[in-house]
């Protein structure tokens, strides 16, 4: 079932800049929760997000679905560079801007992100009064260990491959510590390619749910925010809530020993299906499931 209201553009600022998304209300004439939703590396909200926000919207709640600072629909200079800690910021400024609307109940605001962004939410939700503020968390195949998801590389991928990954990473950074523009990769491409992922069937998942506003482009320096980037060494601080963690068993790039370890440290409901990384996403055998999952949790802890 999907939600039969017409999805609103929403705009709020987030750190000088103008970020992008639409709102989905729930339909009701009481203010209802609100489930604030953004993608992972590289990805956009028109590229397969909107069919869970609808899903979430026809069963009776808001839902925001959003692009980081420098992707898609959003403004920001540093276009196609991920950075965390910014993109953790959009977090927050759109539960902000989202929990002035007087159709959301601003108690009950769920975050939901999958990939990077399933890491994103964990950190989001486990700061100083997040507990007051965020009502549940949602985490789809996520990536919460960078050193895990470098380790599982190493693994899959040919030396050579990896030497020339860390020199484009090295050469990164150089360019951005003299001042200029970080360079672009692709994302995406077939085995053996320069792209950041090149694993087998990974350039036809990912591109049959891109959207109009996806590029195959992302910051070349990607691979050293990744190393540092852990939220599983601090899911522990997320006890007293809900949260719920779905894992693809057979995930090539988000380990999902990794996850499995953040949702036991945050005692979270998990889980699993028997599909690789993109294989939640609409038009994949496991994406009707993981929506009923997700639905059942709501149902759960948020209504």
């Amino acid at each position: 079932m999907t939600s039969q209201i017409a999805p609103v553009d929403l705009d709020f600022r987030s750190g000088g800049d103008t970020c992008r998304g639409w709102f989905l209300p729930a339909g009701g004439t009481d203010p209802a929760p609100c489930v604030v939703m953004a993608h992972g590396l590289g990805g956009t909200a028109d590229s397969g997000l909107l069919p869970f926000a609808e899903a979430f919207a026809a069963a009776g709640y808001a839902a925001f679905v959003f692009d980081y600072r420098g992707f898609g629909r959003s403004g920001g200079g540093h276009r196609q560079v991920v950075s965390p800690s910014r993109q953790q910021d959009d977090y927050r400024a759109a539960v902000a801007a989202v929990a002035t609307r007087p159709e959301v109940d601003a108690g009950r605001i769920v975050l939901w992100g999958c990939s990077m962004g399933g890491g994103h939410v964990l950190e989001v939700a486990r700061e100083p009064g997040g507990s007051s503020t965020i009502a549940a968390v949602i985490s789809v195949v996520p990536l919460v260990d960078g050193r895990a998801a470098a380790v599982a590389a190493a693994r899959q991928h040919r030396p050579s491959t990896l030497l020339r990954s860390a020199g484009t990473t090295m050469a990164a950074r150089a360019a951005t510590a003299l001042g200029r523009p970080e360079p672009l990769v692709p994302l995406v491409g077939p085995p053996g390619s320069h792209a950041l992922l090149s694993l087998p069937g990974y350039e036809q998942a990912y591109t049959s749910v891109a959207g109009p506003t996806w590029r195959n482009e992302i910051g070349a320096g990607v691979g050293a925010e990744l190393g540092s980037f852990r939220p599983v060494a601090r899911a522990g601080e997320l006890a007293g809530i809900p949260v719920l963690i779905q894992i693809a068993d057979l995930d090539r790039s988000a380990p999902p020993h990794a996850a499995a370890d953040a949702a036991f440290a945050a005692r979270a409901e998990v889980r699993h299906y028997p599909g690789d990384h993109f294989d939640l996403f609409p038009g994949r055998p496991c994406h009707e499931r993981a929506v009923d999952h997700t639905l059942h949790f709501l149902r759960r802890h948020v209504s």
